[in-house]
């Protein structure tokens, strides 16, 4: 027991007991501002009390009843007079809601019966209403069952009122788990595609009276299920690739069949021979020892396309059987059919044969199914090529890429458009092609070892430039510094058929200029890495692409200088020579790492032991898509 309490003390206001500050509003009422105002923000619902008078049980609850005890622990405040809510007087006496239980131990089952129902809006207190004037009214009390339901709901509605947060996690897991339940039983509208289709039987047969399934069915039942087991193997981890045999105008008709070499004034030739690598380039004996020479051709930077195709068809996870098969190919030259037409005025022609070919693979089976989003193909050509735009001011390249149609296929390109997830950026193709992990050991030795006599090198494939286009300026500061730069004109020597010329230059040079080019990037960039040197670019949006081939830390391989730096009059040969020996060294060696991921390896070759450019898109293409069946058939 606490202590006793004095007549005076007994009859001291709540609000003198409390230690209140008084004030007197208009009418004379008494209040305490600091409660008035946490009361506006309650929302008292009061229950009628039993046994005992409305006022002995609230005095009892707020610790003034006439046993004398001191105030009880969880008493916050009380207050006398009108309330927002409330015309005639009242006792408000306000509770902490962490210590109710604890008042409700020491004031034993009067508070337990007559506790009212709290609905606060506040963060920590609820309230108790006395009115002293209200009239005395005994009832009966309610049946037990009755009692300990209503207890029951109350204290549900107590302990989600005061932690909110928990209940809305508990109500956000319990969604979840039941979209996911949901979604795992698929309506009939979406049947589950694994499952063999049965054959139809006549309306007429009851079901409970179906024959047993005769060997035809059972046998296209298990030829079903063997295909399903079939394309995910140990060898193809991400299941097989089927290409179809497209009529031979839409690829083997689109290439010059007598134009074996390349030409200058002819890009399209040399693309046929040798499935598409080229003929062999002989003259680089002269400057390479032993055989190194033999993993060397003549390679068109344009037939990606016709080396794709080549190498599907005889790849280890290439499927005959199209229902077993993970993704399909479109073997379609869209590079050689467009840029045919680029430099005339006939946009129908650049557009005709990529109409035809989406209406022959648009009545594909397997096309249908998916409509499109597990096919991919190849596009040897960058990606402005093939997007032209309905503005009758820009006529140039195709509308292929922005047919419907190919809005969900997955396309193999030499430079993608970097806000589509469907263009797949992969390597220019370059005259190096082993066709033994001992032809490319050896070449990745032979240029770690290479003494380099030179800083840096410029290849200008033209000259065709405007005055002030970026490359003009680089070619006139590499001729002003001989002794640093080494620039090769492509103009005035004959780059594309004698392959010496650029590759003697980058292999004398620690680093190679590589400059914006028509588009992001240029072949020039792979030739520089292919000879040991460390590329400096002067943009970063060829950082953008070849994201599944090159290392994820620029800095790790390459050197960036600001384009507008150097036109401000940035010294490019000062900027270079503050990288240490040992920098360089570090940045090379990084490239030297980096050529098994963007080359082209002759399939014949047994080149099993490390994965090119070819197999890490074929790789990645086919995961892509057998993620996203896998999380449709899990939908």
């Amino acid at each position: 027991m606490g202590k006793r309490m004095s007549a005076n003390e007994r009859e001291r206001k709540p609000e003198e007991k409390f230690g209140l500050r008084e004030k007197r509003n208009l009418d004379g009422s008494h209040y305490n501002t600091d409660v008035a105002r946490s009361i506006e923000k309650w929302n008292l619902d009061f229950q009628e009390f039993g046994e005992r008078s409305v006022a002995e049980a609230g005095r009892a609850a707020a610790g003034v009843a006439g046993d004398g005890e001191e105030m009880l622990e969880g008493i916050l405040a009380g207050w006398r007079g009108p309330t927002p809510a409330m015309d005639e007087e009242a006792r408000i006496y306000v509770v902490d809601e962490s210590k109710c239980f604890r008042i409700k131990d020491r004031i034993g089952e009067l508070v337990k019966k007559t506790m009212p129902t709290w609905r606060n809006r506040g963060p920590t207190s609820k309230a108790i209403r006395i009115n002293p004037t209200e009239p005395q009214t005994l009832k009966k009390p309610p049946p037990k069952n009755s009692n300990v339901l209503k207890n029951t709901l109350n204290l549900i509605k107590i302990h989600v009122t005061s932690h909110p947060r928990f209940w809305l996690f508990i109500t956000f897991l319990w969604v979840q788990a039941l979209i996911i339940s949901i979604a795992r039983t698929p309506p009939p509208c979406f049947p589950d595609r694994t499952v063999p289709v049965p054959v139809p039987l006549s309306a007429a047969v009851p079901l409970r009276y179906l024959p047993p399934q005769d060997d035809a069915v059972s046998n296209a039942t298990q030829k079903s299920e063997a295909a399903t087991s079939l394309r995910y193997s140990e060898e193809c981890p991400s299941g097989s690739v089927y290409a179809y045999d497209l009529p031979s105008m839409f690829n083997r008709d689109l290439v010059l069949p007598n134009c074996t070499d390349l030409d200058p004034w002819n890009w399209e030739c040399g693309i046929v021979s040798n499935h598409g690598y080229g003929r062999a380039a002989t003259e680089l004996r002269r400057i390479l020892p032993a055989d190194l020479y033999k993993s060397w051709y003549h390679t068109n930077q344009y037939n990606l396309e016709v080396i794709f195709h080549h190498r599907i068809l005889k790849h280890k996870c290439r499927t005959p059987e199209p229902e077993s098969a993970t993704a399909y190919y479109i073997p379609f030259y869209a590079g050689l059919a467009v840029g045919k037409h680029l430099w005339m005025n006939d946009t129908s022609k650049r557009d005709r044969h990529c109409k035809m070919m989406l209406r022959w693979v648009k009545n594909q089976k397997h096309w249908k199914k998916s409509n499109g989003s597990d096919h991919f193909m190849t596009i040897g050509r960058i990606t402005w090529d093939f997007r032209r735009l309905t503005d009758p001011g820009r006529t140039w390249g195709s509308s292929f890429l922005n047919m419907p149609s190919m809005q969900k296929v997955t396309r193999f390109i030499i430079e993608k458009f970097p806000g589509d997830e469907m263009d797949v950026s992969v390597p220019y193709p370059t005259g190096f092609h082993p066709k033994t992990k001992d032809n490319l050991i050896d070449w990745q030795n032979f240029i770690r070892g290479y003494n380099r006599s030179g800083l840096f090198t410029f290849i200008a494939e033209t000259s065709n430039w405007a005055e002030n286009d970026f490359r003009t300026h680089l070619k006139n500061y590499c001729y002003s510094e001989p002794s640093s730069c080494r620039a090769v004109d492509c103009s005035v020597s004959q780059c594309l058929t004698n392959s010496s010329v650029i590759l003697n230059a980058l292999l004398e040079s620690e680093l190679c200029l590589q400059p914006k080019g028509d588009s992001y990037t240029s072949r020039s960039v792979f030739d520089c890495m292919m000879a040991g040197s460390v590329p400096v670019f002067f943009q970063k949006t060829a950082y953008e692409q070849y994201e599944w081939f090159l290392p994820g830390e620029p800095e790790s391989y390459s050197v960036f200088i600001d384009q507008e730096e150097v036109r401000n009059g940035t010294s490019i040969k000062q900027v270079l020579m503050r990288y240490g020996k040992e920098e360089i060294r570090k940045k090379r060696e990084k490239v030297i790492e980096t050529i098994p991921r963007i080359i082209y390896a002759k399939p014949n070759g047994g080149v099993k032991s490390f994965k090119d450019a070819f197999d890490i898109a074929l790789d990645g293409v086919l995961e892509r898509i057998k993620e996203e069946k896998e999380w449709a058939d899990f939908l």
